[in-house]
């Protein structure tokens, strides 16, 4: 581990003796369940920070609603995001890196690159990058430090915006405990990882402060011809700070500081391998790919403070700010041709993939590797007024303000390299900004209202949101890294109300009917042309589910019917990286979501087993011709959508008893389009069905400690997680951890 992983540790483990076994057994408060007196948090603050209200509070959720509890994340010790959403259906994914670092996220078939289609939250805060500006989150939170997950889709998404086309997805990071708590958990595994995970924290009458850190490094899975590093370092560090008013007070009065840095250090690239040499050696990687690497820094800030007036009345005001810095240092292009284009017809560029292998020497230069250098910056204040009246007739009346704004600063240049006897070296550097210079930001006012009204059986959650969103885009030029001369400015604005309603109904015997109608509305981005439209759909759900002492099951379907669909030009899609974004007209997308739980008790064992499947079709309505990597240069109405999976499956099952425990997982992901078609499948075009099985162990020793293993794609199953942006990129090989727990 890096020094500073062994000073957290010592600061935490310095601190010892104030954390004394007065916690709780597991260590912390319980977000469903917080506990009165003194140092206790008041409940509502749970409805300001939680997207969902808590476990206890999902199965009332008028709309679709899951949340993952601290348990369910450590039953295989997941710090992989794209593993967890697994068990919540209408989630899409897109493999990267193997590790989860750089999520690809959708739901319900908005679209995954780089998650920029859903409305993502870290402890209910925008924490993507630049959210409305660029929302393509390059940064992800830790998910290794989180104690919950947990997703809304559908029409109790509004609530939250600005993304309402798919959903929610919100990380919550650890509570300060009630008592005095602590946790060090520590493990080792296969290609030289390690992880580090420390947190200690305390409450008293008046304050509570919590301490944490979450340390990753590896030396990575892929193989570089030629030797050099493939791996990945991460340091995340947490500090939070609550004051709570005296108890007994008129008012219930809370504070909480929360702040937070990450370092991340990714040898990663972007290029990968034609079909035929991932065939022969999947976990290959080429040598001009020896100089590719991401270095990146996040910093984040949030004050919240909530005041409950009396029983029926509270408001919750936050301020946050998020930045984020990035070099994504990687190969652009050979001899003038983009690595796309190399990869997928290696006959017709056999030149230069020659030199992408190192078999061809370019020592004059022909290797063209872009510091795509980017700062971004994202601030703001929210508020919300929560008003609870009537008894026959209940209201859970929220009266929210969001004032925000972001910006992404482009400061990029190309630098020229030769390789020579597969080696590469630094010909000459580019001239700063000579690839991007530019500003791109936006301001936001965005209000919204909602009522949860409950009678009876009945549940109804009437909502509109309104955003007025103005963009502005600073182009300076090429040639002037100062930036002293007049930039181009494009400047244009959005004014948008998205209402939605959702319902519930109870039959009785834990059994329940919903339904909802949502309008669904994704940002049209900043410095747009005029032909350029938002990304706005109608949208509609329905389904029941039941809760039961032992089971619990939800079947879900919906159709979202696009006006336009909106599709932006990214590395990580393919394209030039300019940001720009393409009109992809009318989009018809519709599937069905199913989950089941139950649980049996065999004995002194206990035995729980978890289905979930997702079923979506989504295709064009409309043809068209695009300059979009994604959709090639023609869409004909009938296309199915690239990157949507028809059909996912998870099935898991668990066995505990006494001090053991074990469980099992089967991930199934059918084949998908990497580019808009229809008919048969083709192995060029589209990335091959999967099936991944996941294991892991435990054994506590008392009720202190636990020893864990686990296992990732048990069986070694060689798989294609993506053919873009340049040729086929395979997921995670078997790898296996062992590792340990220590509860103070």
């Amino acid at each position: 581990m890096r020094r500073s992983a062994a000073v957290a540790v010592a600061a935490l483990l310095a601190a010892g003796p104030l954390w004394a076994a007065t916690a709780p057994a597991d260590g912390a408060e319980s977000d469903a369940a917080p506990a009165d007196g003194a140092g206790a948090q008041p409940a509502r603050v749970f409805d300001r920070v939680l997207v969902t209200g808590g476990p206890e509070r999902v199965a009332d959720t008028p709309g679709s609603a899951h949340y993952l509890t601290a348990e369910r994340l450590e039953e295989q010790q997941y710090s992989d995001i794209h593993r967890l959403l697994r068990e919540i259906p209408g989630i899409n994914v897109q493999e990267e890196e193997g590790y989860g670092l750089r999520p690809n996220i959708g739901m319900r078939g908005s679209g995954v690159d780089r998650s920029s289609k859903i409305t993502l939250l870290e402890d209910g805060v925008l924490i993507a990058p630049a959210p409305y500006a660029a929302p393509a989150a390059y940064y992800f939170p830790t998910t290794g430090r989180m104690e919950a997950v947990e997703v809304r889709k559908g029409s109790s998404a509004v609530r939250q915006g600005p993304f309402t086309l798919g959903g929610v997805l919100n990380l919550v990071s650890t509570a300060i405990p009630a008592g005095r708590a602590g946790r060090l958990s520590l493990s080792l595994g296969d290609d030289g990882s390690g992880r580090l995970h420390a947190n200690a924290g305390g409450s008293g009458e008046r304050f509570g402060w919590l301490l944490e850190t979450y340390q990753l490094e590896g030396d990575g899975f892929k193989r570089l011809d030629g030797g050099g590093a493939t791996g990945v370092e991460l340091a995340d560090y947490l500090a939070k700070l609550r004051w709570s008013g005296a108890s007994g007070g008129r008012w219930q009065q809370t504070a909480e500081l929360k702040l937070g840095h990450t370092d991340q250090l990714a040898n990663e690239t972007y290029l990968g391998l034609t079909l035929d040499d991932f065939r022969r050696t999947p976990l290959r990687r080429y040598a001009a790919s020896a100089a590719d690497y991401l270095d990146s820094e996040h910093d984040q800030l949030q004050l919240r403070y909530l005041v409950q007036a009396s029983r029926r009345v509270d408001v919750t005001a936050t301020l946050y700010r998020n930045r984020f810095a990035r070099n994504w240092h990687k190969l652009q292009s050979v001899e003038g041709v983009g690595l796309s284009s190399v990869l997928a017809e290696p006959g017709r560029f056999p030149d230069e993939l020659a030199a992408l292998r190192g078999e061809r020497d370019l020592a004059g230069g022909g290797l063209a590797v872009r510091n795509n250098r980017r700062d971004y910056l994202s601030r703001g204040f929210e508020a919300v007024v929560g008003f609870a009246a009537g008894d026959r007739i209940a209201h859970r009346l929220e009266l929210g303000l969001r004032l925000h704004e972001d910006e992404e600063d482009r400061f990029q240049e190309e630098d020229q390299w030769n390789i020579t006897g597969g080696r590469m070296s630094l010909l000459e550097p580019g001239r700063p900004g000579s690839q991007a210079n530019r500003v791109t930001g936006a301001r936001v006012r965005a209000v919204y209202l909602q009522d949860e009204i409950r009678a009876g059986r009945w549940s109804l959650a009437p909502g509109v949101r309104y955003e007025r969103i103005e963009f502005e885009r600073l182009d300076f030029a090429a040639s002037d890294p100062d930036r002293r001369s007049q930039p181009r400015a494009v400047r244009n604005s959005v004014d948008v109300l998205i209402p939605g309603v959702g319902l519930t109904y109870r039959l009785g015997r834990g059994w329940q009917l919903l339904a909802g109608a949502y309008k669904g509305f994704a940002p049209p981005g900043a410095g747009r042309d005029g032909a350029t439209r938002a990304e706005e759909s109608f949208n509609l759900e329905a389904g029941f589910r039941y809760r039961g002492r032992q089971l619990r099951a939800e079947l879900v379907a919906f159709h979202n019917d696009y006006d336009n669909l909106l599709g932006r030009d990214t590395l990580s899609a393919g394209g030039s990286g300019s940001g720009e974004l393409f009109n992809g007209g009318a989009v018809l997308v519709q599937g069905l979501e199913a989950s089941l739980e139950r649980t049996w008790r065999v004995g002194q064992a206990v035995v729980p087993v978890r289905l979930t499947y997702t079923q979506t079709e989504g295709e064009f309505l409309t043809s068209f011709s695009s300059q979009f990597a994604d959709w090639g240069p023609r869409v004909t109405a009938g296309d199915r959508l690239p990157y949507l999976p028809a059909h996912q499956l998870l099935l898991s099952g668990g066995l505990s008893r006494g001090a053991w425990g074990a469980h099992l997982s089967l991930s199934y992901a059918s084949a998908m389009r990497t580019e808009p078609g229809r008919g048969p499948l083709v192995e060029a075009s589209s990335t091959g069905e999967h099936a991944l099985v996941d294991l892991s162990l435990e054994r506590r020793l008392g009720a202190d400690w636990r020893l864990f293993a686990r296992v990732r794609n048990l069986a070694d199953e060689t798989y294609v997680v993506a053919l873009r942006p340049a040729g086929a990129r395979p997921g995670l090989p078997r790898t296996v951890m062992v590792g340990a727990t220590w509860r103070f």
